[in-house]
């Protein structure tokens, strides 16, 4: 494969970065895959004055061109999706299959999705209110519709562990509800957005409609966020950096709609099947090294089967293959960079030092290269370890044991995240039972799967607001009231 050197783009054209290029390395390989644009403040500015610029056209175009453009994205993306996936591949660190089916096919689909969006229904028939007279106007019959308007300009900021779904994800919904965007990928990985951004362009999305600008510093996300011509930023990322983004947003008005950080628990109680349990819970491990934020990583345990839930995970934890993403049998591969590699493995210590037991895992795999760290299954654990409340997003799992249903529920909610818990048991009315009494924006019952029409986002510190399926065409949009006399 190539490196593939792209440009900025801005209000339709490939415009040469101010900053020059920085170097993308393959996580697995430590070798350049490519090199992405650095834009300067004034670039990205640059972009959302052409974001500004366009909205007012593509916001007044009917529902069916906007479907029609994100459908032939669709369509163009699923045709390349195989050279697609090995760019993924290669930037992320991600396994093929993964590339292929879980990042550029659920980008495809999303586009799909978003392109009969954007034909679903922005007004809603209210029923007719009788007023009697006052200051406001006249006695009589009043209708009203509530009408979904586009926000205007998004700023569409989008996290490194899957450059396909997630900006499609921002990106679809918001131009099928008649928004412009301007995307900021995440600069680990960003070149994926580029080729999405080209298969936009020649679906015949108008300039300016859609804007990328990347950067290494911070800065251009900065002026991404603060610029006045920005309406609404959708963020995710972690808390931390959604904190400092909620800021500028609070001082502009600007609408938020954050994915944040997360520390999903696992509620295993001793009726459920301790094999759907360990299966589901593995994915922590395995699905793209634990860099995931709805991944279960806090195992809640009753102590009757606390041994052999522990003894399965850690069979399962050491059976994964890890080794070159590229490879037909590798399960687990690198994580996305030497920094954050060396920040999960900081952690597994910290455990060690607060009193954890390293069952398996907590070593580097003997590899030449890559960004490395073999499943690590943590337990002895207590709630109050920064393991065990600290989002670590790699491949380790803390067991921590409960006795009962209260004190289960209690662990699960002392937590200042509340993404997406899980809960399993054999005794389904139990299991809704908790799944109602947990703080977390999403709850699976004896399952990790995900429904993509079921509103996502978080409690607490992972999140404001939902998106996915209708929900986000909600979140990109504002309702307006019409209301006349009847």
């Amino acid at each position: 494969m190539n490196a593939y050197e792209p440009k900025l783009f801005i209000g339709g054209e490939w415009v040469e970065p101010d900053g020059g290029r920085y170097e993308i390395l393959d996580p697995a390989t430590e070798t350049v895959v490519g090199a992405a644009p650095e834009a300067s403040r004034d670039q990205v500015y640059a972009a959302c004055a052409a974001a500004r610029e366009a909205f007012g056209p593509w916001s007044r175009t009917s529902p069916e061109e906007r479907a029609a453009v994100l459908d032939r994205a669709a369509g163009l993306v699923q045709r390349a999706l195989v050279p697609y996936a090995e760019l993924a591949r290669a930037e992320t660190g991600a396994t093929t299959a993964t590339a292929r089916g879980m990042q550029v096919a659920v980008g495809a689909a999303r586009f799909r999705r978003y392109a009969r969006g954007a034909l679903e229904p922005a007004e809603e028939a209210l029923l007719p209110q009788v007023n009697q007279a006052g200051p406001m106007g006249r006695a009589g019959v009043f209708g009203a519709l509530a009408v979904r308007q586009p926000v205007g300009v998004v700023t569409c900021v989008t996290s490194y562990n899957n450059p396909w779904a997630n900006p499609a994800g921002k990106v679809a919904p918001a131009l099928a509800m008649g928004n412009t965007v301007v995307v900021k990928p995440a600069p680990q990985d960003p070149l994926s957005v580029f080729r999405m951004a080209e298969a936009l362009a020649e679906a015949g999305v108008p300039p300016g409609v859609v804007n990328v600008v990347t950067g290494s510093a911070p800065a251009v996300g900065e002026a991404a966020v603060d610029s006045p011509d920005v309406d609404m930023v959708s963020f995710t990322g972690s808390t931390e950096v959604g904190r400092s983004i909620a800021e500028v947003c609070g001082r502009g008005m600007k609408r938020q709609l954050m994915e944040l950080g997360g520390k999903g628990a696992a509620l295993v109680f001793d009726d459920a099947d301790l094999a759907v349990a360990v299966a589901g819970i593995g994915t922590t491990f395995s699905f793209y090294s634990g860099q995931i934020c709805t991944a279960p990583t806090r195992v809640l345990v009753q102590r009757a089967v606390h041994d052999r839930l522990v003894e399965q995970l850690a069979a399962y934890a050491a059976h994964l293959a890890v080794g070159d993403p590229a490879a037909p049998g590798t399960v687990v591969g690198p994580l996305i960079s030497a920094a954050h590699r060396d920040r999960v493995e900081s952690y597994v210590e910290l455990g060690r030092k607060e009193g954890a037991r390293v069952v398996v895992g907590g070593e580097r795999p003997p590899l030449e290269r890559g960004f490395y760290v073999a499943p690590t299954l943590l337990a002895d654990c207590t709630n109050d370890m920064r393991v065990v409340r600290e989002e670590i997003f790699g491949p380790v799992v803390a067991v921590v044991p409960f006795d009962d249903e209260e004190e289960a529920v209690a662990l699960a909610n002392d937590s200042e995240y509340g993404l997406i818990d899980y809960v399993f048991s054999g005794d389904v009315a139990r299991a809704f039972r908790v799944a109602r009494r947990l703080r977390a924006g999403g709850v699976g019952v004896n399952t990790v799967g995900r429904n993509m029409e079921a509103p996502f986002g978080g409690f607490k510190r992972s999140g404001v607001g939902r998106d996915v399926g209708s929900y986000a065409l909600h979140a990109y949009s504002e309702l307006q009231a019409i209301v006349w006399p009847g």
